[in-house]
């Protein structure tokens, strides 16, 4: 399979490239070319979550990573998991379930694609014989789960972004009380969308990219973004899909989880709403109201993987409401530089309203929730 700039100025990569490169080099993100379909929904019920996942993923790698060693990579990956099912659905209530994407070594859902990315990047190393310089932006998830997953990987050197003071305690010391040699945290003073600048200006140096051979952990590499698509279709299995009607509520700061369920929807995975759920940096939530999208200050808050303004995997989604056209993609991406604004066209706003919600909640509503659940 063949992977496309959201730019369009800047050459189709395989996966193995995907992979390594992390950014487009015009400055774009990499999506498939095409959505492969998934399997008929009724030969994936009941597999095991590593098996289900080879099912799944498979199109996405074919031709990168031999067939036998990504299972092998998928069934080391789940198995770095407190729970069998790796993700497992608990029920709230009637019609309400939620998805436990917490079992995994840093707490974090970003453990389940990062345990997965690790061991591909080691794979491709070692099979090149080349090293890579790995650099990530943290408002504490990413960061502890990608320092937990590669450090001690041969091939890499790994430095992570966080803005100082505004990641949660536990995540600073996850990230900061490591003793490999190849990962690294670093402070910035700022905020993540400080820190997730520097890292795309980093990517866009080109010939200090290619100095250090780059590559990044973030989701803006797809690579990160490839395996949360699982765990919708293993949730909406496990509910009774296709024979019940199903939305997923997501929690949202860079875009890259509800992102990946909408992938799966893309596959084919019969999702009817995909609710974007937001603290009081709303940005999303007051792009589908307004169909402007606006950078307002970053506040921060009890929800701090939240606290974002730039969500970057917005961009892939954009991307397809044009009609997989990059040029108003380009412009809009150019507006939100030079103004930190950029007005959606009414059509591919339509086609944002057809399959997304949003909500947002303040620190209080948030802490009603917490003490009620």
């Amino acid at each position: 399979m063949n992977y496309l700039s959201t730019r369009g100025e800047a050459p189709a990569l395989g996966f193995e490239e995907v992979l390594l490169a992390g950014l487009a080099r015009d400055g774009g993100l990499y999506v498939p070319e095409a959505w492969p379909a998934l399997p008929a929904l009724g030969t994936l019920r009941g597999l095991p979550y590593a098996a289900l996942a080879d099912r799944i993923l498979s199109p996405f790698v074919a031709g990168a990573i031999q067939p036998a060693q990504f299972v092998r990579m998928l069934e080391e990956a789940a198995a770095a998991f407190q729970s069998p099912a790796v993700t497992p659905l608990s029920q709230i209530d009637e019609r309400t379930f939620l998805l436990e994407l917490f079992h995994g070594p840093t707490l974090a859902f970003k453990d389940v694609a990062m345990q997965l990315l690790g061991r591909m990047f080691e794979a491709v190393l070692a099979r090149t014989g080349s090293r890579l310089t790995i650099i990530g932006a943290t408002s504490g998830d990413t960061g502890s789960a990608a320092m937990e997953a590669l450090r001690g990987r041969a091939g890499m050197d790994v430095f992570i972004l966080h803005p100082l003071g505004r990641v949660s305690e536990v995540q600073r010391r996850q990230m900061t009380t490591m003793t490999e040699e190849n990962v690294h945290a670093l402070a910035i003073e700022g905020t993540f969308d400080d820190c997730q600048a520097i890292v795309k200006a980093l990517f866009g140096d080109l010939a200090f990219r290619d100095r250090v051979n780059l590559s990044g952990v973030n989701s803006i590499n797809w690579a990160r973004i490839m395996p949360q698509i699982v765990y919708y279709v293993a949730a909406a299995l496990a509910l009774g899909v296709p024979g019940r009607r199903i939305a997923f509520s997501v929690p949202t700061g860079n875009f890259g989880d509800i992102y990946a369920g909408y992938a799966a929807r893309c596959m084919g995975l019969p999702v009817e709403r995909l609710v974007i759920a937001t603290n009081v940096n709303d940005i999303l939530a007051r792009t589908l109201e307004t169909g402007r999208y606006e950078m307002r200050g970053v506040t921060p808050t009890l929800s701090p993987s939240m606290d974002i303004q730039v969500s970057s995997n917005f961009e892939r989604l954009l991307f397809d409401a044009y009609g997989r056209d990059p040029a108003p993609v380009r412009l809009a991406m150019d507006e939100l530089r030079r103004k930190g604004a950029f007005a959606v066209a009414p059509d591919a706003r339509r086609t944002l309203e057809a399959g997304f919600a949003a909500g947002r909640t303040d620190e209080e509503a948030t802490l009603a929730t917490i003490a009620r659940v």
